[in-house]
């Protein structure tokens, strides 16, 4: 956790369009090991940041724990409901279809 990430750089992911939103979503594609950085709101659920730390070890993505709370984190990102987890997506290569 070398830098703090504040709200103007989540809105800059944002607007890229690879971010992921929620734990499930993001758990799934760090075992995938697509996942480049992981986002933490200040006050989720210990247990739910234990396991995105352990697969965010595992593969190899930045782990980092804002100073936002999870409603506000909601806010920066213009979604009505708590966001706990967010993650960036590694640049996909053009060669890969979906």
């Amino acid at each position: 956790m070398a830098k703090k990430i504040n709200a103007a750089e989540i809105k800059k992911m944002l607007k890229a369009g690879n971010v992921l939103v929620g734990t499930e979503r993001t758990i799934k594609n760090l075992k995938l090991g697509r996942v480049q950085k992981v986002l933490v709101s200040s006050n989720c659920p210990a247990g739910v940041e234990k396991d995105i730390n352990y697969y965010a070890g595992l593969s190899g993505a930045e782990f980092h724990k804002l100073d936002y709370p999870n409603d506000e984190l909601s806010v920066i990102c213009k979604k009505p409901f708590s966001i706990s987890v967010l993650a960036l997506l590694k640049q996909q290569n053009s060669t890969n279809v979906r």
